[in-house]
This record gives structure tokens, C-alpha cells and sequence, in this order.
């Protein structure tokens, strides 16, 4: 080997930048020969860098390219809404409460909301949510490209995506959604962005008072979304899967009692809701000018429903607003609701009526039971309750007899006058222990506490041919025999402190021969607040209305 091989062999050479000399000797390099070499290799080192990432941004551009047409905002005039019409062209939306086990493997389309997301290295979990049903949707980068994953990163909760994936099973059973199944996204596209700082979150609004409690305990304290805020933004509110399941459960009970009423021979009316004079007296109705004329909205549709039995229509019922100005700041009024309200003949006695309710109710809570079962497993999980408890021949008692009831329990109370909140509680306590059912009945009402259009008991004028029904402790249904002897009626009227004139046409359909007859009416809302042992019924007003509140 030569002398010149040797000296610049790499074995030659030090780490600080010296070479070996003649006779095994170490000379140092020249300072400025040293910065030479250094930047030589910087820069080879930097255009290999540049070469690298040139040539991976190539195949992510070509990758990305290949993908734009899966995703993005739709406007009108958008590649994105092209290509989302494109994708959904022939398609059908199935719900998400429809995504079970037995679908694994198919291709579905699905809208919704983006309920939240986390990004676990690359691939993110989103779960949409759909009517109060929830199910994981899962974006692969590998799968969809990096640009596709960004963009659904960033869309904010609540907006409103439609998507399109592969139905699949979870490695482990799902926790954080109703459905057990999971979507693996191959499409998205957002139709409507969400601001991203909402009044509340829906997740927020969704959290039972238990989770709440526990999250206080973990030293996590989880927002607790008061009534007011909840109401003032009712749009989001309606979001959460409890208040989804609660308007489903009081649509379902409508649907049983016309179901059961029809079955019956009854016949659905419309009455008006203007009226010339208060349908039930007093001062607490909603007055107004009608074209000049002194006018107010209906207490209930009580003179016309009869009216209309007058007209031979022999049994009638009615769902529609009612109006009451009462000014009740408490958890069970409002000052507009919905009536189920009932009027039929009476062939021998008002008995009949009770009979019917015995029958009508005890069907609509078994319907319930069977038609939205997951509807009330959505209100438990949020507000837990226990099924209402029942007899097969709901339960009559007397006035007297509750009353009875409370005296013996020690409880002070009038026998001639009305049933406040707190012993409509006690009694309802009573009963359930006494007779195991937290639904019943309590007729003989004193004739002073009832309407004037109320019939009086033959055998004791004091008393009235009228009940109550009650669940868990609380009234839900005030009905009775009405008064069809034209001059009575007058009679009870003047009584009552109501201006005859005023409903002239209601006492005049008497005078032209009227069979006997009663009825009664329920509030649709206080059904449902009880049925599923809510404490305020707001919660099944879908935008409430009492004495302070008009909007939204």
C-alpha cells in the first residue's frame, strides 16, 4: 500500500478531525479545512432530507388526491356536494337504533351529529348520535388518508355529517354508545356546522344526577346544567337521548288513548279555543279583544265537548291545547298544556265513567311498556324510576274514606273541602301501602270543591257524582257528571260568581233536551311527568309555558 492509501484511509483518521502522519505520527487538521469538510457533509446530508420528503410528499399528495372526493363541507356549489350526492345517489339513511349484530358486514348510510371524538395515534373515534341513539364511528388514517382524518378532527360537536362505512363488531363490548356495533368510516361529509361554543353541551345535559355526584367524588366535578339554562336553549336540550325517548313515550301515549277510545265507538272532535266566557269560572283565564269584543282562550273545551254530545254525537273525546293563567309557580302546572279530555252518555249512573277510566289507563301504561321499551330504559339511565305500579281493577275509594285514611295517619284536614299537595302525597303513601298500587281513584268530591256544571248527589247535596285518579300521589284526572237540567245549571252557575249571558248558547243547548252525560279530563304532560316519576313538568312540556316563561 502506498503512503498516499494510507493517510486517507478512514482508519487514518481521528474523531476530532486529525490525520495520522508519516511514522505513525498525529498531525492536527487545519481549522478551516475542518469547516469545509462539515459543511460538505451538512449538505449532502440535507439534500438526501429534501430528496425524502419530496418523494413521501409526492405519494401523500397522490394519496390525498385519491381521497378529496369522500369528504368536506356541503354547500351548493361545492366539489364536496357533488361528490356527496354522488356518494349518497340510491342510498337509503338507516337509523342508528337499527345498527345491530345482525347487519355486520353491510354498507350503510347514516346522518347524525358528532357527539364527540378522541384521536387515539391515528386513527379517530367519533360517536355520532341520532334521535337519543349513539354509535362509534371509527376514521383510519391508513384507510381514509391524513386530509380525510383532519378534517373530521376539527368539526365541532353537534354539527350535522352524513357518512357512509362498514358495519363491524368492536374487539370489546362498547360502553360510551347505545349501539353495539361500530362504523368503519369510508366517507364523511359535514352538511351543517355547529358553532363551536355552545350555550351547554348536550353531553353535559345528558349526565344523570349520579354521574354528576361521582364525578364531584373523583375530584372531576362535571357540569351540572341548571333548568333555566336548559330551557332558555330548549333546542340543544331536546338533544340529549332522555328528552328524545320522553317526547317519543308522550307521542306513544296519545296514539293509546285514541287507540282505546276509537275501539270504544268514540268519536275525535276539534272545539275552538276563543271563547265569549270562562269555560270554568273564576278570574283565571287569558282575556283578550276579539274584534271588539271581550273574549278569552279556553280554560278547557268542557262547554263544548257537551255541546257536542248534545248534538247526538253520544261519546266524543279531544287532544288540544288548554289554557289556565293561574298564577301556580309549582312543578305540575303550566299555563298552557295539552287536555285528553272525554265525554260520554250515562245510561244508569256516572260509575260508567270511572269504569272506563279503569279500563283506558291501566291500557295505555301497558302499551307503553311494550311499544317503548327502550324509550324508558333511555329516561332511567338519565332519571331512574320504577315502573308504575298498577292493579288489574284499578282501585275506588270515597272522598270519605281518604280522608278517613289521613285522619288515622294524623293528618288534619277538611271534610268538605279540597285535597292540598302535601295530603294528595300522603295519601298516595297510604295507599300504596295498604293496597300496593300506586295508581287509583277517589270519587265523592264535596260539591263546593267542583265546577259549576258538576251534578250534586242525590242523597247528600254536600257531595258531588265526581272523582279524582291519582299517580304516585299525585292528581291527573278531574271528571264527573254534568248537570243537564237547563235551570240548575243556571242555578250553580250564578253561584259560582259567572256572568249567564256569557255562556247563553252552552245552558240554551239544554233547553233542547240533553241526555245524562259526563266526562273528564287529564293533562298530557302530568301523565307522562308521572308515568315516569319526574319531578317537574317541564321536562314534558316541550317548551313550557307558566306564568314567567313565554319563551322560546
Amino acid at each position: 500500500m502506498s503512503f498516499s492509501d494510507r493517510t486517507a484511509s478512514p482508519s487514518s483518521q481521528r474523531r476530532d478531525g486529525g490525520t495520522r502522519g508519516f511514522g505513525g505520527i498525529w498531525r492536527e487538521e487545519s481549522k478551516k479545512a475542518a469547516k469545509k469538510r462539515a459543511a460538505t457533509l451538512k449538505k449532502r446530508l440535507y439534500r438526501k432530507k429534501e430528496r425524502e420528503e419530496a418523494t413521501s410528499s409526492s405519494s401523500s399528495l397522490t394519496e390525498d388526491e385519491s381521497f378529496s372526493s369522500n369528504y368536506g363541507d356541503v354547500t351548493p356549489k361545492s366539489a364536496a356536494g357533488r361528490s356527496w350526492r354522488e356518494a349518497v345517489e340510491g342510498k337509503e339513511l338507516t337509523d342508528v337504533s337499527n345498527l345491530v349484530e345482525e347487519i355486520v358486514g353491510s354498507e350503510v348510510s347514516l346522518r347524525g351529529r358528532v357527539h364527540n371524538h378522541r384521536l387515539v395515534a391515528k386513527i379517530l373515534f367519533v360517536i355520532l348520535r341520532e334521535s337519543g341513539f349513539t354509535v362509534q364511528c371509527v376514521v383510519e388514517e391508513a384507510r381514509v388518508g391524513t386530509s380525510m382524518l383532519n378534517f373530521v378532527k376539527q368539526l365541532s360537536h353537534e354539527s350535522v355529517v352524513e357518512l357512509i362505512g362498514l358495519v363491524s363488531l368492536p374487539k370489546k363490548p362498547l360502553t360510551a354508545t347505545s349501539q353495539q356495533v361500530e362504523i368503519h368510516v369510508t366517507k364523511m361529509y359535514c352538511l351543517s356546522r355547529s358553532l363551536p361554543n355552545l350555550p351547554l353541551a348536550v353531553v353535559d345535559a345528558a349526565r344523570s344526577e349520579a354521574d354528576i355526584e361521582k364525578s364531584v367524588k373523583d375530584g372531576k366535578p362535571a357540569a351540572r346544567v341548571l333548568q333555566d339554562t336548559r330551557l332558555n336553549n330548549r333546542p340543544l336540550d331536546l338533544r340529549t337521548p332522555a328528552n328524545q325517548a320522553l317526547f317519543r313515550i308522550q307521542c306513544h301515549v296519545q296514539i293509546a288513548f285514541r287507540e282505546f277510545l276509537l275501539s270504544k265507538g268514540f268519536l275525535e272532535i276539534h272545539t275552538p279555543k276563543l271563547m265569549a266566557g270562562s269555560s270554568e269560572g273564576g278570574s283565571a283565564v287569558f282575556r283578550l279583544d276579539y274584534k271588539g269584543q271581550p273574549a278569552c282562550l279556553a280554560q278547557s273545551p268542557q262547554l263544548h265537548k257537551q255541546m257536542a254530545i248534545c248534538g247526538d254525537m253520544r261519546r266524543v273525546f279531544e287532544v288540544g291545547p288548554v289554557f289556565r293563567a293561574e298564577d301556580s309557580f309549582t312543578h305540575r302546572h303550566l299555563c298552557e298544556f295539552v287536555g285528553l279530555d272525554v265525554e260520554m252518555e250515562i245510561r244508569m249512573h256516572y260509575s260508567e265513567i270511572m269504569d272506563l277510566v279503569g279500563d283506558l289507563f291501566p291500557f295505555i301504561f301497558t302499551k307503553i311498556e311494550e311499544r317503548c321499551p327502550k324509550e324508558l330504559e333511555s329516561v332511567r339511565r338519565q332519571y331512574p324510576f320504577h315502573s308504575l305500579k298498577f292493579l288489574p281493577q284499578t282501585l275506588r275509594l270515597t272522598f270519605a274514606e281518604g280522608i278517613q285514611m289521613l285522619k288515622e295517619a294524623g293528618e288534619e284536614v277538611d271534610p268538605l273541602g279540597d285535597l292540598n299537595t302535601e295530603s294528595e302525597k300522603k295519601l298516595g303513601q297510604l295507599v300504596l301501602e295498604k293496597y300496593k298500587t300506586e295508581f287509583y281513584m277517589l270519587h265523592r268530591y264535596p260539591s263546593a270543591v267542583r265546577p259549576f256544571y258538576t251534578m250534586p248527589c242525590e242523597d247528600d247535596s254536600n257531595y258531588s257524582n265526581s272523582f279524582d285518579v291519582f299517580i304516585r300521589g299525585e292528581e291527573i284526572i278531574s271528571g264527573a257528571q254534568r248537570i243537564h237540567d237547563p235551570e240548575l245549571l243556571e242555578k250553580r252557575a250564578r253561584e259560582c260568581g259567572i256572568d249567564v249571558k256569557t255562556i247563553s248558547t252552552y245552558i240554551d243547548a239544554f233547553r233542547y233536551g240533553a241526555p245524562p252525560h259526563g266526562g273528564f279530563g287529564a293533562g298530557l304532560e302530568r301523565v307522562v311527568m308521572l308515568l315516569c316519576a319526574l319531578n317537574n313538568i317541564r321536562k314534558t312540556s316541550l317548551f313550557p309555558r307558566d306564568p314567567k316563561r313565554l319563551a322560546p
